[in-house]
């Protein structure tokens, strides 16, 4: 499928305003990650403990933070998610055996503070078999007929209906449709339990020393992933191809991560996945273009080195066109639609696939475009140096005229 047929347009002519947008985009990243004293990490890569609250009405951040703050010392950070009634509240790193207790303390404080007082089950944040628990003897001196298994069915459908509310349940009438409630068993669990005003939604608990090694592995794993690249376009095409490839590689992972750090966004191990889709997705896109220009040349195009790459990429040009609109749509979708968790992984991926997509136009077909040139030059320059040597031999070589 060719969206674009026969174009000519002069992509080489117009490069310099990428080539600027790029060093500005590069530099403000540096910058900020200089000024900051380098990316901001998620737990995964400092440690810490991480909890996703989901509110039936919610606290203000400050409020949350001084509740916290009475049992946890160090620093606190609680971000409020948009659109919805959840945050996420986050401790420092600190001694894997504190942090199970760092975890017990948060949840300590939400309740003594926002949560329910009335010292009956907590609904909204009970697992299945200590509700089934709870429910056993009060259902029996009730008098309510329910066998074990008809127990264990209605604690899952509790439940599940639970997971439908986003964790919430917020009046126990609304319990009336699932499926084996009747009115006595209803009447037990307003007796037994009550709905919190919070629910824990996710918990994360990551010591320091795991999350350095992942954080070095993490590294690790990205420049492997470029080497092996440079390696093979190198094998596969030649070595100034690997370099550009490569370079414009860099060149997309560095101004994502410059973004993210004037954004002031966690990277964590989705965004490492990211970063690593993003290598080989744009890694693709240039060795399209580069095949193309191979091939190209191979076919003993007409014109200069700059026309014939320029002719490559108006060739591929649909193809970007299509694959890169369409992976950046789904990108979109999980940005505003993926919730708090995709939200680092699907906004490396949007930049990432915009970075990339000219990069690979505007970067890589540049470099090696720059590299032609000074080898052009060098080789004229040896023609010529070869040329004055002959010459000059030439006139010393005595002559034979006459003898």
């Amino acid at each position: 499928m060719e969206i674009f047929k026969q174009t000519n347009f002069d992509f080489l002519g117009k490069k310099w305003p990428f080539i600027i947008a790029s060093l500005i985009l590069t530099a403000a990243g540096l910058a900020s990650l200089a000024i900051k004293g380098g990316p901001k990490y998620g737990i995964d890569f400092n440690g810490g403990a991480l909890m996703e609250v989901n509110f039936i009405k919610r606290p203000t951040a400050d409020a949350i933070r001084a509740a916290v703050h009475k049992r946890v010392t160090g620093e606190i950070e609680v971000q409020d998610i948009s659109n919805s009634q959840e945050v996420l509240i986050t401790t420092e790193g600190r001694d894997e055996r504190e942090m199970d207790r760092v975890r017990k303390d948060i949840i300590d404080s939400l309740n003594e503070n926002f949560g329910d007082r009335s010292g009956k089950v907590d609904i909204n944040n009970i697992g299945q078999l200590s509700l089934a628990d709870a429910l056993r003897d009060p259902l029996q001196k009730a008098a309510v007929p329910m066998s074990e298994d008809q127990l264990q069915a209605l604690v899952k459908g509790i439940l599940a209906y639970r997971d439908t509310r986003s964790g919430l349940i917020q009046n126990l009438d609304e319990l009336r449709t699932v499926p084996g409630m009747n009115p006595a068993a209803l009447a037990v669990i307003k007796q037994v339990s009550s709905p919190n005003n919070f629910a824990i939604r996710r918990v994360e608990i990551v010591g320091p020393k795991i999350g350095a090694d992942l954080r070095a592995q993490a590294l690790r794993t990205v420049l492997l992933a470029l080497a092996a690249m440079l390696v093979y376009i190198a094998f596969r095409f030649e070595w100034i191809y690997g370099v550009a490839a490569v370079i414009a590689v860099f060149h997309d992972t560095i101004i994502t991560i410059g973004l993210f750090s004037i954004f002031n966004k966690e990277i964590d191990l989705t965004v490492i996945a990211a970063l690593l889709t993003l290598v080989g997705y744009s890694m693709n896109d240039t060795i399209v273009t580069f095949d193309r220009i191979r091939e190209n040349i191979r076919l003993q195009r007409r014109g200069t080195f700059t026309e014939i790459v320029n002719a490559s990429i108006n060739q591929t040009l649909s193809r970007t066109i299509l694959t890169s609109g369409l992976t950046l749509l789904t990108a979109l979708s999980l940005y505003f639609f993926g919730g708090q968790v995709l939200s680092g992984f699907s906004f490396a991926l949007v930049f990432g696939i915009l970075v990339g997509t000219y990069s690979s136009i505007f970067i890589a077909s540049p470099i090696l475009i720059f590299w032609k040139d000074v080898a052009d030059r060098k080789q004229k320059t040896r023609k010529g140096g070869q040329s004055r040597v002959e010459s000059v031999n030439a006139e010393k070589r005595p002559s034979r005229v006459g003898k």
